[in-house]
């Protein structure tokens, strides 16, 4: 399924097989879930995609051939691709532990063809093995989702109380993660979204509400899923003395102003930027302990149109995949 222009819908499409170059693995796709950051690079948010172009970057698949010194998997293998594709390693960023930051960094499914297609190809270091445990669709929203989730709630820092605003595919995972670590989480939705509130309270919330609600205050920390900026001052008015607020998205729309004391008591605003290898290694290693559940909605890839469709106007429960 392929991306010619912003704006526009994707096009199913016979490509040639994409050839794996020197340290890459040639990928028989099974199953690639769907992200908000396809809607903001289909959509033109993100504005400097690869075109034509092939989203997604939430795969999981077999290895079925290698390039040139690609030698960390067998043919056969299982593996999942994330959001970050390539670094240069040399750059200071690489070279202090945040190669998230990279400054060539590239990405899946924006800068490199990605999983809307039944073959792929992907650099091998940035290639983690799938956990047995999970099926193929059920393990691809632990690619991203889970993998950005989880980079969030280490950011968070520690405490008591979470607030989650927003409660789609990255918090329906993460949720179960903060929970297991002892988090008392507070779960903010649009007011009226009873499904999604009784979600999180199936998945451990210890409330659940909407936005604004004065029983979800005192937080030590906040989780902001939605792509909303007018969240961040309402998060900011819900935080204990020294909570931070973490912006998990990759786009969100304009924060408006807000007066300084909501600021004060040492509040902080952060935002999440991709992630690392380590990020990625830790939570696939920490996902069956949990153990983190997935809940999908599965499509077939012939109807990714749809999918996205249905992820732009919430009508996901959980998280939507591509079968293929």
């Amino acid at each position: 399924m392929v991306l010619d222009q912003p704006g526009q819908p994707l096009t199913e499409r016979e490509l040639s097989d994409p050839v794996p170059a020197e340290g890459q693995v040639l990928i028989e796709v099974s199953a690639c879930a769907v992200c908000r950051t396809d809607l903001h690079i289909i959509d033109g948010e993100l504005t400097e995609p690869k075109l034509p172009l092939v989203p997604g970057h939430m795969i999981v698949g077999r290895v079925a051939g290698s390039g040139e010194g690609a030698t960390r998997f067998a043919e056969g293998d299982r593996v999942g691709v994330p959001w970050l594709g390539w670094v240069d390693g040399t750059c200071r960023y690489c070279r202090t532990g945040r190669e998230n930051l990279c400054i060539h960094g590239k990405f899946t499914g924006y800068d490199f063809d990605g999983g809307y297609a039944e073959r792929a190809v992907a650099d091998e270091r940035f290639c983690f093995p799938i956990p047995d445990s999970y099926t193929d669709e059920h393990a691809a929203p632990l690619l991203c989702s889970g993998l950005i989730g989880y980079r969030s709630l280490r950011l968070a820092g520690e405490g008591e109380r979470l607030g989650m605003y927003g409660f789609g595919s990255s918090a329906h995972l993460i949720i179960q993660v903060a929970v297991h670590r002892g988090w008392e989480v507070y779960a903010l939705t649009r007011e009226g979204d009873v499904e999604k509130q009784e979600q999180a309270r199936s998945l451990g919330a210890a409330w659940a509400g909407a936005v604004g609600d004065l029983e979800a205050q005192d937080l030590d920390a906040a989780i902001i899923f939605a792509a909303a900026g007018e969240l961040v001052p309402a998060a900011l008015q819900a935080l204990a003395p020294g909570g931070t607020v973490v912006c998990a998205g990759i786009h969100m729309s304009d924060i408006p102003s807000f007066p300084y004391e909501i600021l004060w008591h040492e509040h902080s605003v952060r935002s999440v930027a991709n992630l690392t290898r380590q990020d990625g290694e830790e939570f696939i290693a920490l996902a069956p302990e949990v153990p983190v559940q997935t809940e999908i909605q599965v499509y077939p890839l012939a109807e990714a149109n749809r999918a996205l469709d249905d992820v732009r106007h919430g009508r996901v429960r959980g998280t939507a995949v591509l079968s293929v």
